[in-house]
């Protein structure tokens, strides 16, 4: 059988979606995953499943939905498949009228809560598209899943239908870069030599990663997107006083700003913007920090029940992390202490980052944690449920 995956982003850093598309093909499935083109694509990487990206003129904003979407749902009429999986909202109506018009299994992955994004809820008008078309989807959708519990159970509630859980867990390194990525800065990872291939994919990931300025160890990391609400105008105004590094690895909409208020206050020499990275190359940036910073201002429904892709990463690093107060994390660390969960407070999330940065008793126990808990919290194990969930459709 033949699934479809649909995104709005960039197909070579979508790691969730990478993890599913190569999970199922490995399983039997022949699978594409469709996105876009941007204008500062880097060049497709080549993977074990089919790729496809759309052009588009529109980069943004509502000419550049209604565009992609008219495109993807052009590129559907005459596509042969037997499973269509739509990814969040804004590539939910083509799968609509594929459903009404085809007979194809629809599936829904939802990464958030769309509607009630910063973007979104604060324009009235357009969230009540969105929760129109977030109606439609829950309507048609033959199976409906999201990336946590608390989404989950939110869905459920306000829907009543039954919304299955797969959770973004971070594959082993040996894993990543031996089972989604076929080619790796042009290093080859043919199955016949695979003892030598991984060493040389290895070798030429170590070799790309960018300088770090700081010493292993010795400094906080953030690694995500630089936007509206992740908490980092919060973390640069604490470091002020608080002297520990940090290197933020990402890009987004508030990168300018955030360098500004870095020059405006000599940070210059504790905060360093690597930029975009990546996703194959994080995890050996990630293993040489101290710490990982993962609080995010609550800025709506969508975030308080949101969970972070980096949560799982910095654990599979065996990195603890100073976490959000918000269901999820505080359901996730009473099972295993992997950090300090702190109050969107700066005096409680500075104490806290001198807990992780000075008191090595505190962060030992934290770092045992972690070890415990990526025996769990892997993809190994996810993906198995998934595995089940598209099964069920054979």
């Amino acid at each position: 059988m033949k699934a479809v995956f649909c995104v709005t982003n960039d197909l070579n850093t979508d790691q969730r979606m990478i993890r599913i598309c190569s999970t199922l093909q490995a399983a039997g499935w022949e699978v594409e995953l469709i996105g876009r083109k941007k204008s500062n694509s880097s060049e497709l990487l080549e993977r074990t499943f089919k790729q496809t990206r759309l052009n588009c003129i529109f980069q943004r904003g509502k000419f550049f939905y209604l565009e992609y979407n008219l495109r993807l749902w052009f590129y559907l009429l005459f596509l042969k498949m037997d499973l269509l999986c739509v990814i969040d909202l804004d590539t939910a109506l083509p799968g609509i009228f594929m459903k009404n018009f085809r007979s194809i299994y629809l599936v829904y992955d939802a990464h958030e809560l769309f509607p009630m994004v910063p973007e979104v809820r604060n324009r009235k008008m357009v969230q009540r598209i969105w929760f129109w078309v977030e109606r439609r989807i829950f309507k048609k959708a033959d199976l409906i899943y999201t990336v946590g519990s608390a989404l989950a159970d939110y869905f459920q509630q306000k829907y009543h239908r039954k919304v299955e859980v797969i959770r973004n867990m971070p594959m082993s390194l040996s894993a990543e870069s031996n089972f989604g990525i076929i080619e790796l800065n042009s290093v080859a990872s043919d199955s016949k030599t695979s003892n030598t291939a991984k060493s040389k994919t290895a070798n030429a990931a170590e070799s790309n990663i960018p300088q770090i300025p700081f010493n292993d160890g010795t400094f906080i990391l953030y690694q995500g997107a630089l936007n509206q609400g992740r908490g980092l105008e919060r973390l640069l105004r604490i470091l002020i006083q608080e002297e520990f590094p940090l290197l933020l690895v990402g890009s987004g909409d508030v990168e300018a700003e955030l360098k500004q208020f870095v020059r405006d206050n000599r940070l210059q020499d504790r905060v360093h913007f690597m930029g975009f990275v990546r996703p194959e190359l994080l995890p050996q940036i990630t293993r040489k920090a101290r710490m990982g910073y993962n609080v995010s201002e609550n800025e709506g429904l969508s975030y308080y029940l949101s969970l972070n892709n980096k949560f799982f990463d910095y654990v599979e690093a065996k990195l603890p992390s100073l976490i959000n107060d918000f269901p999820e994390y505080v359901a996730l660390t009473q099972e295993f202490k992997v950090g300090l969960v702190a109050e969107l407070n700066d005096t409680v999330i500075a104490e806290k980052l001198r807990m992780l940065m000075k008191n090595d008793e505190i962060y030992q126990e934290c770092v045992e944690n972690c070890i415990k808990a990526r025996e769990i919290w892997s993809w190994k194990n996810e993906s198995q449920k998934l595995i089940d969930l598209y099964n069920s459709f054979l």
